[in-house]
């Protein structure tokens, strides 16, 4: 077994694990290791001149993606992936619910809102502060609409180290939310009157619902379960968009496997679907390393990519983000600057200047750190005190943790009305649904108390006990 010649590293651009994960990935992805071999981690670190613990990370990752398999004890080979056929480009919205909590008074589970009071607000002040005092003349006048390309550039460099998109700054679009977002790709590629088609994930994200129907969509719920949507068993014709969060799926949690990443890209490619990718959610994960953006590995340019700042530092700074293909940027900008949905330069700039300092990381690292612990001390307070109604989700990773009724006759609804009763904020899950719905509960772990939880979850055990047989 021969080394990988090909594979060499630029040592002054830094990342070396991550340079061999690209590496290797674009080698898989274009189909030249279909069931390779790979050399071991001692001899691929010996040959590249790096700490073996480099390449173990970096193989790590690739396993996590399902791109590597062992075989044959500790032998580890490439996956056979048939390679992509590249491909040349051929109102207000509603704001995103996700980010909304406008309840008074105590709201315990709520989903959708992350822990403000950690928010860095020294480090902001001081970048807001300094940019108000500061900008450029130019800036003060009619900017692009697409966004400053400080901000754009800084997005880009974020994401590409953190979620492996693949783009260029043009292709980045700045907008107030990821309502916004999926109501400009709306009006962009939906047009009144066609019957275009939208497959969309079921369960899935009830105001993304709304916005594509608003927009004259037909759309056809597309099963997910543990790995995520299946697009094999989609029916009701060929869809213009396709809309799913691969990386934390919303509601479930779940994380769309590589099988079906694949064959998510290979049927958009081939109806000319556009794959809108909601990364929500992705930003935080406890015990591994997040999944790669499905954008970065499509080879056909069919995905938009969808991000908020919403959760990583709040939504109240009314930030969101989309990265189009190539193709797709003049239209999109076009229809940017007539809908006039931009977000203020000082933001953007003082936004900017934050993501470059490093704060931004910084404090996604601090809040990792505080929320996994959280979502370990629910999951286990539920399963001790509620396992006899709800079965727990198989997403452990986000701000949100859902759970079904063991009783497929319980209506969630009315059950999430009588414990909001009680101060506890749930959501029912059948809202999520378009068709058939299992009824459940979505639990939001942002802001859980811990030493308090474990009093709380026993609270809501016995609230279940009556309420469900009175709704049930």
């Amino acid at each position: 077994m021969s080394l990988p010649t090909w594979l060499t590293l630029d040592r002054a651009a830094g990342d070396l694990e991550g340079q061999i994960y690209r590496s290797l990935r674009e080698r898989i992805l274009s189909g030249q290791m279909a069931e390779q071999r790979l050399a071991s981690t001692r001899a691929l670190a010996a040959a590249l001149g790096v700490a073996r613990s480099t390449v173990v990370k970096a193989y790590d990752r690739l396993k996590a993606e399902g791109f590597l398999q062992a075989s044959g004890g500790s032998a580890t080979r490439a996956v056979a992936i048939r390679p992509a056929i590249s491909a040349t480009g051929t109102g207000q919205a509603p704001a995103d619910t996700r980010d909304q909590d406008r309840r008074t008074g105590q709201d315990l589970f709520k989903p959708g809102m992350p822990d403000l009071s950690h928010f860095p607000h020294a480090a902001w002040a001081r970048c807001l502060g300094a940019r108000a005092r500061s900008l450029r003349i130019h800036d003060l006048g009619y900017t692009s609409s697409e966004g400053i390309p400080e901000l754009q550039s800084a997005i880009l460099d974020h994401v590409s180290a953190t979620r492996g998109v693949s783009a260029r700054p043009e292709q980045v679009m700045i907008v107030p939310s990821t309502g916004a977002a999926i109501d400009l790709l709306a009006r962009v590629l939906i047009k009144p009157g066609n019957d275009d088609i939208v497959w969309m994930e079921e369960p899935g994200y009830k105001a993304a619902h709304v916005l594509f129907r608003a927009a004259g969509a037909r759309l056809v719920p597309i099963p997910c379960d543990a790995q995520g949507i299946d697009v094999a068993r989609a029916t009701g014709g060929r869809p213009r968009l396709i809309y799913t969060t691969p990386s934390h799926q919303y509601p479930t949690g779940v994380t769309m496997s590589l099988n079906r990443r694949l064959a998510l890209l290979e049927i958009a490619r081939e109806t000319g679907a556009v794959v809108v990718e909601d990364d929500y959610d992705s930003e935080f994960h406890y015990g591994s390393r997040p999944i790669a953006a499905l954008q970065g590995i499509d080879r056909a340019g069919v995905v938009t990519y969808l991000g908020t700042f919403s959760k990583m530092l709040a939504p109240g700074l009314r930030v969101a983000y989309l990265i189009v293909p190539p193709w797709l940027v003049d239209d999109t900008a076009a229809a940017l600057q007539l809908k006039g949905a931009m977000v203020s330069i000082h933001l953007q700039a003082a936004l900017a200047d934050f993501m470059r300092e490093g704060r931004l990381r910084a404090h996604v690292r601090h809040m990792n750190g505080l929320y996994g612990p959280r979502m370990a001390a629910t999951a286990e307070a539920l399963r001790r005190h509620c396992s006899h109604h709800l079965e727990l989700g198989e997403g452990s990773d986000g701000l949100h943790l859902a759970t079904w009724f063991r009783d497929h006759t319980v209506d969630d609804h009315a059950v999430a009305q009588a414990l909001g009763a009680y101060g506890l904020a749930m959501q029912p899950m059948s809202q999520f649904h378009l068709g058939p719905a299992r009824p459940g509960l979505l639990f939001g772990i942002a802001r859980v108390d811990i030493p308090t939880v474990e009093k709380e979850v026993r609270r809501l055990g016995a609230l279940l006990d009556d309420v469900v047989s009175g709704n049930s």
